[in-house]
């Protein structure tokens, strides 16, 4: 139901890059957490709808432009997070232990 609820939300009044609504605001409406907003953000453009950000918030995309912008934005912060994964690796590296995914273990994060 969210999922549909947010879709037609974004789609019928946050249309383009220069109509966003703050994550607070959606949060607000929609009666969910940040992070449940994020999860569920995530979830639909698994699902191919094209929710996209910006500093200004969310909106869905009216061009290919938007959706493009978007996903450059991810991959700064995928390299961002491969960065601290990197680090923390190093970091354990002084424990001498393996990381659990290495060692058959269970992944905790």
């Amino acid at each position: 139901m969210k999922e549909e609820q947010l879709t037609a939300y974004l789609k019928g009044a946050y249309k383009g890059r220069r109509n966003t609504i703050k994550s607070a605001e959606l949060e607000r409406v929609l009666h969910m957490s940040g992070t449940d907003l994020r999860k569920l953000v995530n979830k639909l453009r698994r699902k191919s709808v094209p929710i996209c950000s910006g500093r200004d918030g969310y909106f869905y995309a009216k061009t290919a432009g938007d959706i493009v912008r978007t996903i450059l934005a991810l991959r700064v912060m995928i390299k961002g997070l491969q960065a601290a994964v990197d680090g923390l690796l190093t970091a354990l590296d002084k424990f001498g232990e393996m990381p659990p995914d290495e060692e058959g273990g269970e992944d905790t994060v």
